[in-house]
């Protein structure tokens, strides 16, 4: 079994302080994918820089205090890769110091961990979330056909900042024009499902349910009234997909317990 866990950590410094730290150290993943971790290395505390039994890999933002993601794995990478420059695709190079993607090989799969920008109509913000998905899709294409080659598997765990489906968020209607509900973003994430083939491994295993939510905002009563998004995902190639044995929201019991405006996202794989 391959037990994979992707959250969105909303600053890991923070996070750390608010309870990470015994989440990690309870947890039976094997796997583990940070978003928006919004630190270098140095500066995080041991406990979540280096901790036992984990092999880490940190990849920060060049401009300080934004994104980076972060993934820790039980086994040693075969191999380590920051951003997805490097293949001949158009725009991508400007993201490999954003700290929004890095993947690693383990036996048989690749691992990757996502910080798609999240964006605001009518500003710089949305232009950059808009650069990105056009170099990541073919990058995403480019990556199932090297891994078939291999014969690996792929998922990629993140928060990809898209609400794909009307039962994706709970005030659907009043975030049409919205960033992370327009409908090119939608269509993009459609794209990836379908043109380049992956699979939302837990909408597959939930096809009829609202939600499951894995964001819900800090403002108001949001998670106590279960107004949420899904915007965090697994995103796997479609051999792996079909091994996923469970796949679910880690929602906190009570907002007290919350330690990131996020909940893990996590999925167990038969391999």
């Amino acid at each position: 079994m391959l037990t994979v866990t992707s959250v969105n950590v909303n600053g890991l410094r923070a996070a750390a302080k608010k309870g990470f730290v015994p989440w990690l150290a309870e947890t039976g993943a094997d796997v583990v994918c940070l978003q928006e971790v919004r630190a270098e290395a140095a500066q995080l505390p041991e406990e979540v820089r280096d901790p036992e039994g984990w092999h880490v890999v940190h990849a920060p933002a060049a401009a300080k205090g934004r994104a980076g993601v972060s993934l820790y794995s039980r086994r040693a990478p075969e191999r380590i890769q920051i951003g997805f420059g490097g293949f001949g695709i158009e725009g991508a190079e400007e993201f490999d110091l954003s700290g929004r993607y890095a993947e690693i090989d383990l036996p048989g799969v690749t691992v990757a961990s996502l910080y798609l920008p999240s964006g605001e109509v009518g500003t710089e913000r949305q232009e950059e979330k808009e650069r990105f998905m056009a170099a990541f899709l073919p990058y995403l294409v480019g990556l199932k056909e090297r891994s078939a080659a291999e014969g690996r598997e792929v998922v990629v765990c993140g928060d990809w900042n898209i609400a794909h489906q009307e039962a994706d968020l709970k005030n659907w209607k009043s975030n049409r024009k919205n960033s992370g509900f327009l409908p090119e973003e939608r269509e993009w994430l459609t794209r990836v499902f379908e043109e380049a083939a992956y699979v939302d491994v837990v909408r597959a295993l939930h096809p009829d349910q609202e939600g499951p939510y894995s964001w819900w905002s800090y403002r108001g009563r949001a998670f106590d009234n279960d107004a949420g998004w899904r915007i965090d995902y697994q995103v796997a190639t479609p051999g792996l997909a079909a091994r996923t044995v469970k796949a679910y929201v880690e929602r906190a019991a009570a907002h007290a317990e919350r330690w990131s405006d996020h909940a893990p996202v996590t999925a167990v794989f038969d391999l």
